[in-house]
């Protein structure tokens, strides 16, 4: 592969040109600092699209995310587990619950490791736990 400094475009989810890279080598996805864009909040490069020669970047809740915090966690099917539950966890309204594996961390938290990387996690919100249809428990999001 050639890494040629080539510039090009740096892009938001929409595709909108909002400033402008000297070589994608120089980026990583999860990337914070050095993009030289001023927004009112953080940006993170969520995609790097090597055929378009552009960085796509996004809100951290744009970022795909492998594992979360949750508080106030209350678990209504059983006590809290003293060993990790697979589950289904729900991270928005209308999501499909996707496959985690819950580990209960003392006051009423827990710590969620997705099978496989979510996207939009959003502090705040909250989140469902799911074995089939059955709803075990939940919380709010805190951290990512």
């Amino acid at each position: 592969s050639d890494e040629s400094p080539e510039r090009g475009e740096i892009v938001n989810a929409k595709g909108e040109k909002i400033g402008e890279h000297s070589g994608i080598h120089r980026y990583t996805i999860g990337q914070r600092r050095g993009l030289g864009i001023s927004h009112e909040k953080p940006l993170y490069v969520t995609q790097i699209e090597r055929a378009k020669n552009q960085i796509v970047v996004g809100e951290a809740e744009e970022l795909d995310c492998l594992e979360f915090t949750a508080k106030g966690v209350n678990w209504v099917a059983f006590d809290e587990p003293s060993e990790p539950v697979h589950v289904g966890v729900r991270v928005r309204y209308r999501h499909e619950p996707a496959p985690a594996t819950i580990y209960a961390l003392p006051d009423n938290r827990a710590r969620i490791v997705f099978d496989e990387p979510q996207r939009a996690i959003t502090p705040g919100q909250a989140t469902v736990f799911y074995d089939g249809e059955e709803v075990v428990g939940g919380g709010w999001i805190v951290k990512l």
